[in-house]
């Protein structure tokens, strides 16, 4: 089994930068960010920095020429991958291996199409707390990083190569027995963190510290939940009780990805949180009034940053 040695990052956000610095400094590895056009030229020339230390990582253009690479990690907002899926065919050879670190449940398969189903693993990351300004990253947590195939009773070879990777990146990682409940675990989590906490602009501290959060949080996540239930996927409570303990150890001061959009007026990823909610409830006939409440009131935050008309 031939190691993962060339690894490329494509996304310089919150998690593509948590990603590419831990391989980047780790010894044995060749680790690129993908880029190109205005986004190449400024990673090359500020880099990026992370909990305040400045980071030179190379950029490849994935346009330019073949370039194989054992393992490439998407770490993209959901609206950009839509344009930009297809673009890293020069650098996808027979073994390569992709994880995506995106949120939501539509990722994987959006690459699978482009590249091969067979190619990727599904993946999740739970417990960061990373703030972004810019090019520059800050977290207190790394959290924990679930991945594997829909199934991992055995270990596949693909799955045994990123553990090792991983390992040796010192990257904390679980490969739990089913990814698709994961996957919805992480969904449970999404759905109730980044919109409630968006619309009261409240960093974590606020829902560690608030009665009144916490319950809306709760009540967004058992929406989910049930309709876990009809996509046959067997959510309950206790995952919801096990997001609570997480939540208690992350930094008072840390944002959700939404919140942090929302501050800096940017696009969020509200239609694979609420929207995808919503429009699953249609399809079970099972009412979303907290998504649907929040779904709306996103969209005007979207349309009108900051109050402006």
């Amino acid at each position: 089994m031939n190691e993962i040695k060339r690894v490329a990052i494509f996304g310089a956000g919150a998690m593509g930068a948590y990603f590419s610095t831990c391989f980047f400094k780790t010894e044995g590895f060749d680790t690129a960010l993908v880029a190109k056009g205005e986004r190449l030229k400024r990673l090359m020339d500020e880099g990026i920095v992370v909990n305040g230390e400045t980071y030179r990582i190379p950029v490849v253009d994935p346009g330019n020429g073949v370039n194989e690479f054992d393992l490439i990690i998407f770490a993209l907002k959901h609206h950009h991958l839509v344009n930009v899926a297809g673009d890293l065919k020069n650098l996808v050879g027979n073994n390569t291996t992709i994880i995506s670190v995106m949120n939501g449940l539509d990722s994987e398969g959006m690459i699978g199409a482009e590249y091969g189903e067979e190619k990727v693993l599904y993946t999740v990351s739970v417990g960061i707390d990373a703030l972004r300004e810019g090019n520059r990253v800050v977290y207190t947590r790394p959290g924990i990083h679930y991945f594997g195939e829909a199934r991992n009773d055995t270990t596949s070879e693909r799955v045994l190569k990123v553990q090792q990777a991983f390992d040796k990146a010192g990257i904390q990682y679980k490969t739990p027995p089913d990814m698709i409940r994961t996957m919805w675990w992480k969904l449970m989590i999404n759905v109730g963190m980044n919109p409630v906490s968006a619309v009261m602009r409240a960093p974590f501290g606020v829902f560690q510290t608030s009665g009144e959060a916490l319950n809306l949080m709760k009540r967004s996540m058992m929406e989910v939940i049930e309709l876990a239930g009809a996509e046959g996927v067997d959510l309950t409570e206790k995952d919801l009780e096990d997001w609570l303990e997480v939540l208690k150890t992350l930094s008072p001061k840390g944002k959700t990805s939404m919140l942090q959009d929302i501050e800096a007026g940017y696009k969020t990823e509200v239609e694979i949180f609420c929207e995808k909610i919503v429009n699953l409830g249609i399809k079970h006939r099972i009412p979303t009034p907290v998504n649907q409440t929040l779904l709306s009131i996103i969209r005007v935050q979207e349309r009108f940053p900051a109050g402006k008309t």
